[in-house]
């Protein structure tokens, strides 16, 4: 689903991401862990098309997102880290909006099931910038997902989400990719990876230091916070 070749982000003298690779497979719940400031966020943007790389080739979906970054997002399911919703509409007519441009069928029956399951049809008709941060992430899972895309990438996948519904969330993370969906996160909780990912992969000052199952040999019986600490000192 995600094969990343030499990926590199230079700044200036900053090299945010430096000559990565990476694949991610079809069914995985892939996690990129790394402390802040390692390069998650700037390796989010290049994979759905944000930013341009500095060298590297980007393929998902077996398209060049280089080549064709608005054909990539036609597909995947993206959650920026900063993204909100556009301020000037409620958030049943931004549902509505992402529906319409991605042209769905039976659209009003999937806004309804996201308004019920996430537990927010109480602000259907508030405008988006009067939504608290954590309705705001609801809205924004809500239409990452809406049209059932094979590919989710989320930055931070519970930012801003109570207990509740980070456990109903995380449910349906693993639910979605037990189906067949492939979902890419990133995260610097530990906790998450550790309990809700198949893969992961740790990157530290813009190196992918590891890339592997959750229960490489290499991770052993230690708990997974040992491991990230050796790696990234």
């Amino acid at each position: 689903m995600i094969t990343v070749k030499d990926l590199s982000k230079h700044f200036g003298d900053n090299k945010a991401v430096d000559t990565v690779n990476l694949e991610v497979r079809k069914g995985e719940l892939f996690g990129l862990l790394g402390p802040n400031g390692s390069g998650k966020t700037t390796m989010i943007k290049m994979l759905t098309g944000q930013i341009r790389p500095t060298a590297g080739e980007i393929i998902i979906h077996g398209i060049n997102v280089l080549e064709e970054p608005l054909r990539v997002k036609e597909l995947v399911g993206i959650i920026p880290e900063q993204e909100t919703p556009p301020s000037f509409l409620t958030a049943e007519e931004y549902l509505y909006f992402v529906a319409k441009i991605r042209k769905l069928e039976d659209f009003e029956e999937k806004c309804e099931w996201w308004f019920s399951y996430l537990d927010f049809a109480g602000q259907r008709d508030v405008l988006c910038k009067d939504l608290s941060r954590g309705t705001r992430q609801k809205l924004m899972l809500a239409q990452a997902f809406l049209h059932e895309p094979e590919l989710v990438i989320i930055d931070e996948p519970l930012i801003n989400l109570d207990p509740l519904m980070q456990r109903k969330v995380k449910d349906f993370l693993k639910d979605y990719v037990g189906k067949g969906g492939t979902v890419f996160i990133s995260t610097h909780i530990l906790e998450i990876a550790r309990e809700i990912c198949s893969c992961m992969g740790i990157i530290y000052k813009g190196n992918l230091v590891f890339s592997g199952i959750m229960d490489d040999p290499a991770i052993g019986e230690r708990p997974l916070e040992d491991f990230f600490l050796e790696l990234v000192n």
